[in-house]
């Protein structure tokens, strides 16, 4: 593997697992404060959630490039065709998918133990680190589909990106250049790796889960 391959499968990690790690740090919580409190609009912000799961990736591009442009409101960081504005737009997509399907395991475990942690003076906001971590092992689950959203994403890092060689190229906008080029031996090569990569870190986080799993019993 050449060193430009190497710098698009490093940038094309950097870029996923950044705004992976982003949209859980915020999903995770807003999914389980969700799930545990009732207030007026709950139902809609629900119902926009669960719609922004499937929400178009060009259409996610197109709204970070508005407001990363010179004219848009942060237009002022020049943050436009960086790997930035990558992960802004990969966020956007990513973050729905991991608030939506936390917001539901944790419902169903608050359930069936918020009549035990309220005897126990357990209040709903102390309770959200508690219901997290005793549903990491489903968590993981969820994190690992927002991953692969990411991974797999074309159109949003393409138009906020712009596929510039040795700075925004990934291995997604990489495979629809050569493709248009009719390098098709290369583009299936990198087909391949992005799958391998892919399917290793799923089964990293297999590994780890199941390995904790049965240590913790």
């Amino acid at each position: 593997m050449d060193a430009v391959l190497m710098s698009i499968v490093a940038l094309s990690l950097q870029v996923s697992l950044s705004a992976v790690i982003i949209a859980s740090v915020v999903g995770l919580p807003l999914g389980a404060a969700l799930a545990l409190w009732r207030f007026p609009g709950r139902g809609a912000l629900i119902t926009l959630l669960n719609a922004f799961m499937g929400l178009p990736p060009v259409v996610a591009g197109l709204m970070v490039y508005l407001m990363l442009s010179r004219a848009g409101p942060l237009g002022q960081f020049g943050l436009l065709f960086t790997p930035t504005a990558m992960v802004i737009a990969q966020v956007l997509l990513v973050l729905p998918i991991v608030a939506a399907l936390s917001r539901q395991i944790i419902q169903d475990l608050w359930q069936e133990y918020h009549e035990q942690l309220q005897s126990l003076g357990v209040s709903r906001l102390r309770a959200i680190p508690t219901l997290l971590w005793d549903a990491r092992f489903s968590l993981v689950t969820v994190v690992l589909a927002g991953f692969g959203r990411a991974s797999a994403e074309v159109g949003a890092v393409l138009i906020v990106g712009g596929n510039i060689e040795g700075v925004t190229r990934v291995m997604t906008t990489a495979i629809a250049l050569e493709t248009s080029r009719g390098n098709l031996p290369l583009a299936l090569g990198l087909g391949i790796v992005l799958v391998l990569l892919v399917a290793l870190v799923n089964g990293a986080a297999y590994v780890i889960g199941e390995t904790a799993r049965r240590r913790l019993g």
